[in-house]
């Protein structure tokens, strides 16, 4: 193998997803970086495959760059695996990669399975455009800063959530978006695997009635829809983030969504405020 860091994907459930590619890299290369050792090791052990593991974590990322850059330099062939899916994808590995670019060296995607586009594989909804947002954040003024941004938007939206939060995030999205349909992915490619399209304002209502449909990991696509403004008209959108948040930050905020001047935009704010006190 030419020497550098190769970003392979890994099965996100059913084992069988790996690709023939994923399997011969990581059977050559020099070392597997892993976010959890314990749980490569197993897939390696399904795959028979015998490599010499490292551990690369959000905790440890950094200092595993500078390794992998080092190796890198002597030679070697460095893989770099997350525990389920593409590495940087709401998971450890772009730091890694970002740095190994910046040494000018070689890196490698080996793409495979995805939870993000299984989901909307399956979601059966038509869109121009999709947003991908990650983790919300778990609460408070981010969490409202970030769903007040999404809500400006015309895009269908695609976030991962935790089993813990899911209820609560499908009644927020609801709270912010409206009634829009939104697509509930679960386990995908595992043994449960539940894939329904519901409205937002039922979503977490359907998710409380069987404790079941809160366990796994869980992807949630919504449903797009039109502009409701446009950078010659910021008005409306404006007004949405008045609702949700301080003043400065809903003009700060609809200043990057529609390019509008910014003192203009706060005269505006200051304008709908005087009217609605």
């Amino acid at each position: 193998m030419v020497p550098g860091l190769y970003v392979v994907a890994t099965p996100i459930g059913n084992l069988g997803d790996i690709t023939q590619r994923a399997v011969e890299i990581l059977k050559a290369a020099d070392v597997v970086a892993a976010e959890d050792t314990r749980n490569t090791r197993a897939l390696l052990a399904h795959l028979g495959i015998s490599a010499r593991l490292v551990a690369l974590h959000e905790h440890n990322e950094r200092q595993g760059a500078a390794r992998a850059i080092e190796w890198i330099r002597e030679g070697k062939s460095v893989a770099l695996v997350s525990d389920a899916g593409t590495p940087g994808i709401s998971d450890p590995g772009a730091v890694v990669v970002a740095a190994v670019r910046d040494a000018g060296l070689l890196v490698v995607p080996i793409p495979g399975a995805s939870a993000l586009t299984a989901a909307l594989s399956a979601s059966g909804l038509s869109f121009d455009g999709c947003v991908f947002a990650g983790f919300l954040p778990a609460k408070g003024a981010a969490r409202r800063e970030k769903l007040a941004a999404l809500a400006a938007g015309p895009w269908a939206l695609a976030l991962f959530e935790a089993p813990h939060r899911v209820a609560d995030t499908l009644a927020d999205l609801h709270e912010a978006l409206g009634n829009r349909d939104v697509v509930i992915a679960r386990e995908i490619t595992k043994r449960f695997e539940t894939i329904v399209r519901v409205p937002l304002a039922t979503a977490a209502a359907w998710v409380a009635e069987d404790p079941d449909r809160t366990r796994g990991e869980f992807v949630l696509v919504v449903e797009g829809r039109a502009p409701a403004a446009t950078a010659n008209d910021p008005l409306p959108i404006l007004e949405a983030l008045l609702a949700e948040l301080p003043l400065k930050s809903a003009v700060a905020l609809a200043v990057k969504i529609t390019g509008g001047k910014r003192n203009e935009l706060y005269q505006a704010a200051l304008e709908i405020r005087a009217r609605h006190e």
